[in-house]
């Protein structure tokens, strides 16, 4: 769908802007465990009694909780970027930050621009939900994969279309023109929403395909979660993908999806736990998306924080590494404590083992930080 209005155009540019600044204002404030108030390209801190982190947005209102809850106790801060999954990975891959998160496993493109090898560490569960700008709906509007591919595609363009009023029996469908809201910058969460889409979708598998940065068929950009969200708040008749714990800190509707084994499912802590209920390999790379679990919501994905597996590179200290080898083990274990009061689901516990079998593979100069 184009948008032949300039006067359209220009307001939906500032309303995500300023829903991107006061959304991150609020997230990334915290009480000096999390800032975002600083250059994201500057070379990591000297000081160290300050990591740095950089990438996923997804993760972000997690991120901000268990950081300002970790300085409290003691002297370390964390200054985390929300700049996106792929900014993350590259400011780990320039060695500009200390720990990088994504949304997705690095691939093999992202694994050979790396200096050194980089493991992944799962540190929690989330969903990313299809949230909507229709305020003549009172009920949860109810999404199946091939009209959720078909609204993506630019195939369906209105709301009462009949493919949705068929899966919408009960609602009342304005005639109000569709407009999508995707992600703008490399994101996890894109890839998350695409792989989901490539698995259940043929036309979507072939073009425009998976991955964190796509050629969206159609659309309005957004940086972040934070913009997608102000573009939909913004704009009647949008939907867009964001992660659940954004859609409900601002109180926007998502749709129930139907799974696999034909379940529309609320997206949720519970439903979320049942997708992650899989096998996990040793290296933690594993994708949740159109799980077999008849209880489990189908765009579930567990987050990574990344780092390089030997901490000895570039002038940094066994200190720096140390704290930063304990922080994420706090985190996949005592933090986990702040997962569910923000609509994250909290580690399985073969997550949490898997992660605890990473974290003692890494080394300073070839020996275990973890003794």
């Amino acid at each position: 769908m184009k948008l032949h209005s300039f006067k359209i155009k220009r307001s939906l540019v500032a309303g995500a802007f300023f829903a991107l600044f006061s959304i991150s204002l609020v997230s990334c404030g915290g009480d000096g465990g999390s800032t975002s108030g600083k250059d994201s390209t500057a070379s990591a801190s000297s000081d160290d009694n300050t990591l740095l982190g950089a990438g996923s947005s997804f993760d972000n209102p997690l991120f901000s909780k268990q950081f300002s809850e970790y300085s409290k106790t003691g002297n370390l801060k964390i200054n985390y970027q929300s700049v996106g999954s792929g900014a993350g990975i590259s400011q780990l891959t320039a060695k500009t930050v200390d720990f990088g998160a994504s949304d997705a496993p690095m691939n093999s493109k992202q694994d050979s621009a790396v200096s050194a090898p980089v493991v992944h560490i799962p540190v929690t569960e989330g969903a990313v939900v299809l949230s909507y700008n229709l305020s003549e709906v009172k009920d949860t509007l109810l999404l199946t994969p091939a009209v959720l591919a078909d609204i993506f595609l630019g195939k369906i363009t209105k709301w009462n279309d009949p493919k949705i009023a068929a899966v919408n029996k009960s609602a009342k469908l304005p005639a109000t023109p569709i407009v999508i809201a995707h992600r703008s910058d490399g994101s996890g969460t894109t890839n998350i929403f695409t792989t989901y889409l490539s698995k259940v979708s043929e036309d979507w598998s072939k073009s425009p395909g998976k991955g964190s940065s796509i050629n969206w068929p159609i659309g309005l950009g957004g940086k972040g979660n934070e913009g997608v969200a102000g573009l939909i708040k913004q704009t009647p008749g949008a939907i867009g993908y964001i992660e659940l714990a954004y859609a409900v800190q601002n109180n926007m509707p998502y749709a129930k999806v139907q799974n696999k084994a034909g379940n529309f499912i609320t997206p949720s802590i519970a439903s979320v736990t049942a997708a992650a209920n899989i096998q996990i390999p040793a290296d933690t790379k594993v994708s949740l998306t159109n799980t077999e679990a008849a209880d489990g919501y189908p765009i579930s994905s567990f987050s990574w924080v990344l780092l390089y597996k030997d901490q000895k590179y570039a002038d940094r200290s066994l200190d720096r590494a140390t704290k930063l080898v304990k922080l994420l083990q706090w985190m996949i274990h005592d933090g986990q404590q702040f997962s569910s009061a923000l609509t994250y689901a909290p580690l399985s516990p073969a997550a949490v083992s898997a992660g605890d079998a990473v974290l003692k593979s890494i080394t300073y100069d070839g020996k275990p930080i973890l003794q």
